[in-house]
């Protein structure tokens, strides 16, 4: 008897795991992505990938936006510091998001911070420092979400300690443009692994981002 019941208690626990364990974020071939580098492509033919570009009249920070170019891929991005203990990337879960590109203009790495911009009351995506233990990292944690019934592909999400989130999709600023910043209308991606020969090129990407400027 005691040893049904502590089976059938085990088998309740193995199931209550599974059911809140999160889905797996997948790429374009149906991959399970987990260390790796992969391109965010847009799921709309109008608009390019990801990139780093200046906004306005100064160097730094660089921003989050899209390619000039509809067919260019953009920078790919690596995920890490996610909370569970999955071994790949996990939907509708806090983590870091870096841009794979050797070093910036800005002399600083190029993982995702929420920032607010000077003209107050605009949030943007700029690249910053490695999160470290022990300091205020809340803004450095983004999730990737499933764009809907309806849709395909995936969305970026911030969530706020209240729960409240925000969905990124581009925004125009200011200057005319275009960056990553909370909108109603989502930035809508699939996940597509960069291969070595893609990303083995340092000095153009380099040279990419001392000129690159967003599509507005």
């Amino acid at each position: 008897m005691n040893t049904l019941f502590y089976f059938l208690l085990a088998s309740t626990a193995v199931l209550a795991t599974t059911a809140n364990a999160s889905e797996p974020v997948v790429d374009a071939d149906g991959d399970l992505i987990s260390d790796g580098s992969y391109y965010a492509v847009p799921v709309s033919d109008n608009e390019g990938g990801l990139t780093l570009a200046s906004g306005g009249g100064n160097q730094c920070p660089l921003y989050v936006g899209p390619e000039l170019s509809t067919k260019n891929k953009g920078l790919a991005l690596k995920f890490s510091n996610w909370g569970s203990w999955a071994e790949f990337v996990p939907e509708s879960e806090n983590l870091n998001i870096e841009m794979n590109v050797p070093s910036t203009i800005c002399g600083q790495s190029s993982y995702w911070w929420l920032t607010e911009t000077q003209s107050k009351g605009l949030l943007f995506i700029a690249a910053g420092p490695k999160p470290e233990t022990g300091k205020d990292s809340s803004k450095s944690f983004f999730q990737i979400k499933k764009a809907g019934d309806f849709l395909s592909g995936y969305k970026f999400v911030y969530c706020r300690n209240d729960k409240s989130c925000y969905e990124f999709g581009m925004v125009v600023d200011r200057y005319g443009y275009n960056r990553l910043a909370p909108a109603n209308l989502p930035f809508l991606v699939e996940f597509v692994k960069a291969v070595k020969t893609e990303t083995s090129s340092k000095s153009k990407t380099e040279t990419s981002l001392k000129t690159t400027k967003f599509r507005g």
